[in-house]
């Protein structure tokens, strides 16, 4: 399968043609990227739009909107299955490995030095002053993503009218992520049937596409299956692995339901992991999380943690820090590895769809509906950066449980006036000024810091 799409498939597209991208630019880029994605999904999906669609024109505004709507509909990290998927578009299997590699490989490290910092001296609490600033910033990022996203996207009643329901089913009903996504795709392909004729040409495909061979696409998922589990049958041969091989074959099978990002599955895993397991001790799990929220890469690198602390502690005749840094990575592997799957073998498919208007128009729909998940992002998080106390209130009343609709509430005293200033000024540079990203952030986490420092 080895570069089956490359730049020419999609590119002809006269309207929005796409440039071609050298090897090394791709690897230049995404390194970038995998060093400057903090605050989640909503900013690294701006950033790689920015990156990809904006400045270098490597891909069309659909195409980059089409590759999302596939993602948002696999189990684990979206935002590193469309780095994987526009790599694989550039430069085929070895463009997407690099690409979703360098995606993730920035955060392991960070997450694994601060890991290190935590099982040896058991505090976290300075990163909170180091980050303080950071997350002020990246706001300013989620936010011009929502705009940037809504004005391109939704471009009919009907888009705008499904990425409001997606918002309010998220935001207020707390309905599952998942739900969300199949009926915004299910009401977009009825859509679609109902209308006279499409609104628009159909894109070509590539011929690279139409020879897509369901044999070799078996032949490749089973090859990529027995990569991501080889780790496991050479634990299973190891004496005093027994752990090790334990949290391999757990975190395996979490990569195949974390629908709708790290959040999704986080309170399972650490109860699995306290109360099952014994891997962490109560409250160890709110530090890994404060953690990955301050280190790029996805939040669900929480994960490595995990298996860090495992490896640390369980793994006899080793080193614990050696152990430890072999345990992170394990995690990685076992937590990361599915999402080159779900693109290697998937891909090929999905870019076929695009010439047919129903299939088009179904995942139109997931990306209007992406455009509303990407809001209630954008607004959970800033909430919790500018306030310190957010509730949820519920709507009905003595309706208090999981999934019960209800209102993110900040108490107002509780505003930040640092973190709003600090806001205010890196939305100023980067909307009005357009300064460089890496030197607001760089400013706004210096002065984070500095403002902690002074014991404010």
């Amino acid at each position: 399968m080895s570069g089956s799409v490359n730049a020419r498939a999609g590119a002809s597209r006269s309207e929005s043609p796409e440039e071609t991208a050298a090897f090394f630019d791709l690897v230049r880029v995404f390194a970038r990227i995998g060093c400057l994605s903090f605050g989640g999904p909503a900013a690294q999906i701006a950033l790689m739009h920015k990156a990809v669609v904006d400045e270098r024109k490597w891909l069309a505004e659909e195409r980059f909107l089409h590759a999302l709507s596939y993602c948002m509909l696999l189990p684990g990290p979206e935002a590193q299955q469309l780095a994987t998927y526009i790599g694989w578009l550039k430069h085929g299997v070895r463009g997407g490995i690099v690409a979703g590699l360098l995606f993730v490989l920035p955060g392991l490290f960070v997450i694994i030095g601060l890991s290190t910092l935590y099982a040896l001296f058991q505090d976290a609490g300075w990163l909170a002053g180091l980050f303080f600033g950071l997350k002020a910033a990246v706001l300013t990022i989620v936010l011009e993503a929502v705009i940037r996203l809504a004005r391109r996207t939704l471009k009919t009643r009907f888009l705008l009218g499904l990425a409001i329901a997606a918002f309010v089913a998220l935001f207020v009903l707390g309905l599952p992520f998942p739900l969300v996504v199949l009926v915004a795709t299910l009401a977009g392909f009825i859509h679609a049937r109902r209308l006279p004729a499409p609104t628009e040409t159909p894109e070509p495909v590539s011929a690279e596409s139409r020879r897509v061979s369901l044999g070799r696409s078996l032949l490749s998922l089973a090859f990529w299956i027995f990569v991501w589990q080889l780790p496991f049958l050479v634990l299973l041969a190891m004496a005093g692995a027994e752990n090790l091989a334990a949290m391999f074959a757990f975190f395996s099978k979490m990569a195949l339901v974390t629908f709708g990002g790290a959040y999704a599955v986080l309170a399972y895993v650490a109860q699995v992991a306290v109360q099952d397991y014994r891997w962490l001790m109560p409250g160890e799990m709110l530090d890994g999380l404060a953690l990955a929220e301050t280190t790029p890469g996805p939040l669900v690198l929480v994960l490595s943690y995990v298996g860090y602390l495992v490896g640390f502690r369980t793994v006899p005749g080793l080193d614990p820090v050696v152990g430890g840094i072999l345990g992170a990575c394990l995690t990685a592997w076992a937590t990361f590895v599915p999402s080159f799957i779900w693109i290697f073998a998937g891909a090929p498919y999905i870019e076929r769809l695009r010439g047919r208007p129903q299939i088009a128009a179904a995942l139109s729909a997931i990306t209007a509906a992406v455009v509303g998940v990407i809001a209630n992002l954008a607004l959970w998080f800033g909430l919790h950066v500018l306030f310190a106390e957010v509730r949820r209130l519920p709507l009905v009343p003595g309706w208090t449980g999981e999934g019960s609709p209800g209102l993110w509430w900040p108490t107002v005293a509780t505003l930040d006036p640092a973190a709003l200033a600090l806001f205010l000024v890196s939305a100023l540079l980067l909307l009005r000024l357009k300064i460089d990203l890496v030197k607001v952030l760089l400013a706004c986490a210096l002065a984070g810091l500095l403002w902690r420092l002074a014991g404010f």
